[in-house]
């Protein structure tokens, strides 16, 4: 057993880089360890959750042979699983297990690919190894130009992402099971491009990518495509001409299966808003993704609310201190897993909205036509950094309060007191069928 396992330390081999919305920190404990020797080894043995009961092994990379043939599985369908975005220390098979979930989602930076190598990227490198072990994987490729314009097709600026795509592809077709092309694209470009070069840009990645696979695995590949993901729908002034353009294009191209989304909203009723102006805008059978969604902007409206009063009177604290304060406070010397539970679930603003992941979840799955949706599992440096009033409250979000909150007597993390057991019990409340 790891250091990081048994202690929570993040030995320097782990240090990789992390943003805002990364997750941390290792697995939840020697408890969760002892659960692979249960269903968990299932998983270890090759075994592959398909979306409708089944299960899958690898293949060949002969698109003509029987087992090749044999060796894609079914369309997931209804799936929830655990997401670290692209820092994944501390995700491992015994947290995938405490959680009961068989899939799992992250995203790489592109430009570094330029660096090191596609397999060792520690995104990448995670995602591989949980395919190996039959667990379910998405990988969204990422594409950062918010600082510069994007490549125009046909230049030797865009020969250079393809390039850093040819790597990513080298590494993982027929290996992870969903690849998206793009994470937040309307975002992680310029203002002024998403009218003009954002739409050809990504096309002509698409483009290649089908090309590629095509060429390297057959039209077999275990490696399904989808395109992501859209940002903001519930906002009119992100239904714009360019989204449309996006939409028209999954809806054109056979290969892809369908699109990505990211509801990151104040309410269950703006997370709706994104599957009502999606799904009728793509083909019947296509499906969509979520692999992000949080109700991170009703905390941010909430974040300088002052602490609960009963909680300010059990823990001493001074009335009129900020949330945002005493969540700093535990960050920089976490709280014991009761006082954690006791600021949160004494706060109106949190504790009615216990059930958002389960109302979400079922909201997605009542269309029929979710695929795989991925849920924040582990809080991360990033998200602890700097906490002020302007602090997105991100961690707020997570399974875990691993950099909050103290482990238990026997090494157990603590959880989210409202979404942790929802997200449990969600793996067994729906077939897939």
């Amino acid at each position: 057993m790891s250091d990081v396992v048994k202690t929570g330390r993040i030995t320097p081999e782990h240090d990789v880089p992390n943003t805002e919305l990364g997750a941390a920190r290792p697995g939840p404990s020697r408890r969760g360890l002892l659960g692979l020797a249960g269903g968990g080894a299932l998983l270890l043995a090759g075994c592959r959750w398909d979306g409708t009961g089944g299960s899958a092994g690898g293949g060949t990379r002969d698109s003509d042979s029987p087992t090749r043939q044999a060796s894609r599985s079914a369309a997931p369908e209804g799936v929830l699983g655990s997401n670290f975005n692209e820092e994944p220390r501390g995700m491992t098979a015994a947290v995938l297990d405490d959680l009961r979930t068989k899939w799992v989602r992250g995203f790489t930076p592109m430009p570094e690919l330029d660096s090191v190598e596609a397999a060792r990227q520690p995104a990448i490198r995670t995602l591989l190894s949980f395919a190996g072990s039959g667990y379910g994987t998405v990988l969204s490729l990422k594409f950062p130009y918010q600082n510069k314009p994007l490549p125009r097709p046909g230049t030797s600026a865009m020969d250079i992402e393809l390039a850093r795509v040819d790597k990513a592809l080298g590494a993982v077709l027929d290996k992870v099971d969903i690849l998206v092309i793009g994470n937040e694209p309307f975002i992680e470009t310029r203002e002024e491009d998403r009218a003009t070069l954002l739409n050809p840009f990504y096309e002509a990645v698409a483009a290649h990518v089908i090309a590629e696979r095509e060429r390297r695995c057959g039209p077999e590949c275990r490696t399904r495509l989808y395109m992501g993901a859209l940002n903001r729908l519930h906002e009119p002034a992100w239904q714009t001409p360019a989204v449309n353009r996006w939409l028209g294009h999954v809806k054109a191209v056979p290969e892809m299966e369908g699109v990505d989304i990211h509801p990151h909203v104040s309410s269950i009723e703006q997370a709706k808003a994104f599957t009502d102006y999606v799904l009728p805008r793509i083909r019947p059978e296509q499906r969509f993704l979520a692999t992000e969604f949080s109700l991170v902007h009703w905390w941010k409206q909430h974040w300088s609310d002052p602490v609960p009063a009963t909680y300010a009177d059990r823990y001493a604290v001074p009335t009129g201190t900020p949330f945002w304060q005493e969540v700093r406070d535990a960050a920089a010397d976490p709280f014991a897993q009761q006082r954690w539970h006791d600021l949160l679930m004494n706060s109106p603003w949190f504790a009615s909205r216990k059930d958002y992941l389960t109302t979400q979840v079922r909201q997605f799955r009542a269309t029929g036509r979710l695929a795989v949706t991925t849920y924040g599992t582990l809080q991360g440096p990033a998200m602890i950094r700097d906490i002020g009033p302007d602090k997105t409250p991100w961690l707020l979000n997570s399974l875990y309060a691993n950099l909050v909150a103290r482990p238990s007597a026997n090494g157990d993390m603590a959880h989210n007191p409202a979404f942790f057991d929802a997200f449990r019990a969600l793996q067994n409340s729906f077939s897939g069928s």
